[in-house]
């Protein structure tokens, strides 16, 4: 009976110790490297301070299947996910379904990068607060570059030129599996931002400019494309056609291969303990083009509060708690994530922990955006039709003047029903 009464007041006091408010909230996020771990951390200590549970949902690890199943979600007006993680481009296309955070961020919006917060307000309205920023990165085995004498590469071209030389003496000297470049080949939305690159820095331009003016069938473009086709099958195995960020960075932190083209969260895991690339390997900005110029596309993650959720306040604080600027620092430290506070890249913890954060502070500023803004609604479609165009051409299946023209004819069609 004593145990029993015990019992009956250690779970009253339990209950009398959690906030007559408190609920469970859901947030959705994908998940590729430690994304889920991260969160997880994270939330334990929102718990902790709020009262408030938190239910992950996890996605699939493409950004185009995450997409297409919040905009069902939210087009079904569903209330069991409170909150959404969201990529950087996708304010203009889910912003009639997300709660304006204008007010509940006014203390915060200063802080931050100008061009992000930017990035996530439509007509007025902020959709969606940032949690990080990011910009890809080119990786290089620098014990490799150093056995065969070689720099790391300014150019595609000479990129080209080290990552054949290295990976056929590699495989001369017994190593079969040894590939010159891994990237991001797959039909998704990693392929835009990769093919995106290519063209910018060869002097093609956009996609689409900031006018709403459909720029992507030129000359330069179509020769940035036709470079990137000639690395798949010779420095590039030819299953990069299905390579998305896993894949890639799959491949490079196994130690088959000479360079990779990712995003900083591949940093902290190629410098694990389990990662056969550890202590052999730097980062550097992506090799230029013919323009001259490096070109980087811009990335980041944000979180937005569900119109329909029937915890709204409890929502924005779980943002707020997430996008702080102590959480900020503590992804940046355990994850590489780049800050969207300027200030974060100057100090010196992250600096030591994770040397491509303090080192990435140029790049994110100087990031080429997607065109999400001016083609509106239409972005996901005018994206499929690009990374569409792109991987035809990787494949072999028409040349990339051909591609490019028919991409035009098809984005014209939707300029029409869409963002004119």
């Amino acid at each position: 009976m004593k145990k029993a009464l015990g019992f009956g007041v250690a779970l009253a006091a339990l209950v009398a110790a959690i906030p007559a408010s408190a609920v469970e909230l859901s947030i959705a996020l994908g998940s590729i490297g430690q994304d889920v771990q991260e969160m997880r951390s994270q939330l334990a200590k929102f718990e902790e301070e709020t009262g408030h549970t938190v239910k992950l949902v996890e996605m699939p690890a493409s950004t185009t299947d995450q997409f297409g199943q919040y905009r069902l979600w939210l087009a079904a007006q569903n209330p069991d996910i409170d909150v959404y993680r969201t990529d950087v481009i996708w304010a203009p296309q889910l912003a009639a379904n997300l709660v304006d955070l204008s007010e509940a961020m006014a203390d915060r919006v200063d802080k931050h990068l100008p061009s992000v917060i930017e990035s996530q307000t439509v007509d007025g309205k902020l959709v969606a607060f940032p949690m990080y920023t990011d910009a890809p990165a080119l990786y290089y085995r620098t014990d490799l570059l150093e056995k065969y004498g070689k720099e790391p590469p300014k150019t595609w071209t000479e990129l080209a030129e080290t990552a054949k030389e290295i990976q056929d003496k590699e495989r001369e000297g017994g190593n079969a599996q040894m590939n010159g470049f891994v990237f991001q080949g797959a039909p998704y939305e990693g392929l835009t931002c990769d093919g995106l690159e290519w063209v910018a820095s060869n002097g093609g331009g956009q996609i689409v400019s900031p006018e709403g003016e459909i720029t992507i069938n030129n000359e330069k473009a179509a020769q940035a494309l036709e470079m990137a086709k000639g690395w798949v099958g010779t420095i590039a195995p030819e299953g990069v056609l299905a390579y998305k960020e896993e894949e890639s960075r799959g491949v490079w932190q196994t130690g088959n291969a000479v360079f990779m083209r990712n995003w900083p969260y591949a940093y902290p895991l190629s410098a694990g303990d389990d990662s056969a690339v550890k202590g052999k390997f730097d980062v550097m900005p992506l090799p230029a083009g013919a323009s001259g110029e490096s070109a980087a596309c811009l990335g980041g993650w944000n979180l937005a509060v569900s119109q329909y959720s029937q915890h709204q306040e409890a929502a924005i604080d779980l943002v707020r708690f997430l996008t702080s600027e102590q959480s900020q620092k503590e992804r940046a430290l355990s994850t590489a994530r780049l800050p969207t506070i300027p200030s974060l890249y100057d100090d010196p913890e992250i600096a030591e922990a994770q040397p491509i954060v303090a080192r990435w502070d140029e790049v994110v500023a100087t990031a080429v955006p997607r065109p999400s803004a001016p083609t509106k609604g239409q972005y996901n479609e005018v994206s499929k039709e690009f990374w569409t165009a792109v991987n035809e051409t990787l494949a072999g299946r028409g040349n990339a003047a051909d591609n490019l023209d028919q991409l035009e004819k098809r984005l014209r069609r939707l300029k029409r029903s869409g963002w004119e």
